[in-house]
This record gives C-alpha cells, structure tokens and sequence, in this order.
C-alpha cells in the first residue's frame, strides 16, 4: 500500500502542471532526431472552451521528440546506486541526508531546486491514431516490466503498477496527459497502459527543465502484438448488431482476429445469425466455432480476458442452458470483463441469483429512431463520459448523444449494485447503457469483474452475416459507437468503485 500511495501522489503531483505549455523548440537538441510532431487530423476538437489547458491537437502543432514510430524495447535499468547532485540537502525535520538515486532516478535534474521544471505531455489514442482516451495510465517506470499475466485475472487499482514508476498520472477527457519531475536525457522509457492493454516505448531525448512533447505515434495503444501487449478478448457474432466490425474501427490489425489455436488476441464466434467464417484471405477462410463452445466450459473463458457478445436478434434462451449462464456468473466473479449487446440481456435477466436483482427488465416496443439519450453525470466516470463525447464529437449538446435503434428492455436499475451510465426520459424513461461489478452483492474490495449492458445496437451500418471483416464496409465512428468504445476501455481499465475517482492502475 507504501507503493500505492507513492503512485497517487505522484499522479496528484503531476496534474498540478496541466498547464504548462509544450515543445519549445528553442530547447531541442538540434539532432535529426527531433521533427516536429504533428497531430493526428481525425480529431473533433471540442466547440465549446475548457477548463482543462495542455496539449490540444486540434489547436497546436507544438514541437516535440520523436522517432520512426516503432516500438522499442528500453535497456534494463542499472542496480547502481548513485548519489544523486540534487539530493544532498539535508531534510527540513530532522537533518538527516535523502537517500542515494538509483538508476533512471539519477538523471532527474534539480532545474536549479525545482525538478519539477522537466516535464512530458501529450495524447493517448486508441489504436487507430486518432481518437483521445480518457483514464489511461502513463508512467515512466525506474525498471524492467513484469510480463503481462495471460488468463482472467482479478484486476483491482489497489496493486502496484509494474516497473516501479518513477511518476505517474492518468489522461484527462481530452487524453491528455502531462508527467512534471520526469528524468532527462537519452532513450527515456515511458508506458502507455489500460488493464492489460500496454505499450512500452522508448523517447528518444527529454530534455531538462523544459516543457516536453511526447510524439504521438508512440502515445497510442497497440495495434498489434509487436507493438505491445493487447488482452485476449472473445467476440460472439449476432444476427441484429455486427459488432465484430467496431473491433476493427479502434484499430486492431486484421491479422490479431485468428481462430482459437491461432496467435491472435481476439478469436470470434458464431451466434444465432451473426457471421461464421473469416474472408478467404484471412485465416484461409476458416470457420467461427459455435458460441456454445465458449459458454459451455469456465476453463474456455478463463483464456479470455474480455468477452463481448452481439445481440442474436432473439433472447434464444434454449441455446444457454442453466450450466451455461452459471459459467458465465462464475467467470465474472474471477475478473472477466463482459459487455451484451440488447437481447443478451438474457444472461442477467434470467441467470443465476442474484444477477437479476441488478435491474428491471421489460419487454417493450422500440424507441422512436433516432432518439435522444441523456448520460448520468451524476458520478464521475459519467461526467467524463459527457465530457469526452462533446471533445470527440460524438455529442453536440453535453450530456446527450442521438440514439439509432434504441430498445426498451430496461425500466431501472437496482443502485445498490448498478450504475446507469446512458437513459432516455423521453418519450419513455428507459436505460441504454448499465454497468454492475462481480461478484454481486459482496464488498466493492472482494469484486474483481464487470459486466456492461446495453439496449442499443451499436454497428446497425455494417453487414451482418457476411464473412468476416468482408461486412465491415462504414467508416469513422458513430455517436453510439463512440459511446461504446469509451465503454469498451472503461470495461478494460482496473476495477474501482464507480461513486470514486479513478487512479493510475
């Protein structure tokens, strides 16, 4: 806990320079390793001013350190204790000597007794390049990284980040981030991370006590596996919602979509109506296996650790037996991360106690289409969410989004154990999106998984049923789409409880 408190108050540290400006050219090194870093052009730019300054890639195009854009894998840092120049004042309380600098430690220069004078800024993006992210985690770490644990596991914000960091801090709505004390000098590690999404790159020089821009081709997530890690996640298709093609638009390479016994981070299944093969030039035109083969065993979840399911256009009850929708209840208490689309509703609404208890479904008429949804911004992920949707465009109005395909499956939601995040109030009270952690009922400190529910369709303008990604013909990102992918990396991200502000984890 020494060490998670360390982290908070390195990342409080740090969002106290959010407004330091960035990339002062007159402070680079004249190297040809220094071009100017220019900002991805897909950004919507929020219409209306902030409150938050920093790096805005719709506004400046600052100068910054940058490389070729690959993936590097930084040298293991020293065990040699150094004493470090700047830590040889003795302390104010009982004049005792700081203790020696080790490693990267070292190469924190004292900025003439403020070495928070040196700093780094800049933008997290998903894969694709283009879009911020919110609540990702960004360090520089003091040593090697631990391997990432492969299979579900329980990820809360209480442990420790790997490498030990020497600063950390968390993105903004704008994904932006700004990291004050960092080390100067050559080949600087830094990680971009979000549960088990991470990428660790190398920046070539950070200059001291200078304002410093990350590049942003090396502050996005991985796309594919030689650029860092990517969760294993299982995607079932669904005759109603071609949702395997919203994968694709964040970014993640064609090649990571393979069967189960290939090398790829997302393996897809065939739902009721929903596609059944990849294209013939994608894994040879191989078959999906039959959902049923994931539902039907805990230890084929257990690889995973996210599962999404596309609405089948029906409940189809009798293709999930009892021993099915237990499995799934079982695999979300160990830590999976779980998102159903509309009519998979069926996994909670008629699984085991006491998931049902956690809202009240109804069996309505479709909302009109298009329709208006509200965002609870009640809590503070959902005041993000607002916040986030009105800088990538996705809302034009705060606090709303246009809905297409909107149901009416959900009156409510129980919140002892839920969180509504998306509603409409008009012309009925309905919830679009709802979040619950597991196990159900237990303390917020013994729950490890999460599940999201949503009443929309997301992917209504991709084909459904056609070889896979053959379907996947639209471009750019919706409104709900981008609802969803702010979802999607939130279902990702460390479990905290939603009534508190997140941390780096």
């Amino acid at each position: 806990m020494a060490q998670r408190a360390e982290r908070i108050a390195f990342a409080c540290l740090a969002s106290t320079y959010l407004t330091v400006a960035c990339g002062d050219s007159s402070t680079a090194s004249g190297t040809d390793t220094t071009p100017t870093s220019t900002a991805p052009t897909g950004i919507t730019v929020d219409p209306t001013p902030g409150t938050t300054t920093g790096p805005d890639p719709g506004t400046t195009d600052p100068t910054g350190t940058t490389s070729t854009g690959t993936t590097v894998t930084p040298p293991t840092s020293t065990t040699t204790t150094t004493t470090d120049p700047s830590a040889t004042d003795t302390d104010d309380t009982d004049g005792t000597t700081a203790p020696p600098c080790i490693g990267l430690e070292c190469q924190i220069d004292p900025c003439d007794g403020n070495k928070d004078k040196t700093t780094l800024s800049g933008i997290v993006f998903a894969p694709e390049g283009t879009l911020p992210l919110y609540n990702i985690t960004v360090y520089v770490p003091s040593g090697p990284l631990d391997p990432v644990v492969e299979g579900v596991t329980c990820d809360t914000c209480g442990g420790a980040l790997p490498g030990d960091p020497i600063v950390a801090t968390l993105t903004n709505t704008k994904g932006e981030f700004t990291l004050a004390g960092v080390p100067s000098g050559q080949n600087i590690p830094l990680v971009v991370s979000v549960g088990k999404w991470r990428r660790e790159v190398v920046l070539p020089e950070v200059v001291a006590c200078s304002d410093n821009l990350a590049p942003y081709d090396l502050t996005r997530l991985p796309k594919n596996q030689s650029e860092g890690h990517i969760p294993k996640i299982a995607m079932v298709t669904g005759g109603a919602d071609p949702l395997e093609c919203l994968l694709r638009k964040i970014g993640i390479e064609d090649g990571e979509f393979t069967p189960e016994d290939g090398s790829g981070r997302v393996n897809l299944f065939e739902g009721e109506g929903g596609a059944d093969q990849y294209s013939n030039d994608l894994n040879g035109g191989a078959d999906f296996s039959g959902a049923s083969n994931l539902w039907g065993s805990l230890d084929n979840y257990k690889k995973y650790d996210m599962v999404l399911m596309a609405c089948e256009g029906a409940q189809n009850g009798g293709a999930k037996s009892n021993a099915m929708r237990q499995n799934l209840v079982d695999y979300a208490g160990l830590g999976g991360r779980i998102f159903l689309s509309h009519w998979h509703n069926i996994w909670i609404e008629d699984g085991p106690d006491p998931w049902p208890s956690t809202a009240d479904f109804v069996s309505e008429p479709d909302l009109p289409n298009p329709v208006t949804g509200k965002i609870d911004t009640s809590f503070p992920k959902g005041m993000a969410l607002a916040d986030w949707m009105l800088h990538v465009g996705g809302s034009e109005v705060h606090g709303e989004m246009q809905i297409k395909e909107a149901q009416y499956t959900v009156d409510s939601v129980n919140e002892m154990t839920s969180t509504r995040w998306v509603y409409t109030d008009s012309p009925e009270d309905t919830v679009q999106y709802f979040t619950f952690n597991a196990p159900v009922g237990v303390p917020a400190e013994d729950q490890c998984g999460r599940v999201v529910d949503s009443d929309i369709h997301v992917s209504s303008g991709d084909n459904i049923g056609e070889p896979f990604p053959t379907g996947c013909e639209t471009q750019g990102l919706s409104p709900q789409e981008k609802a969803l992918v702010f979802m999607f990396f939130e279902l990702s991200a460390c479990l905290i409880p939603d009534d508190e502000d997140p941390i780096p984890g």
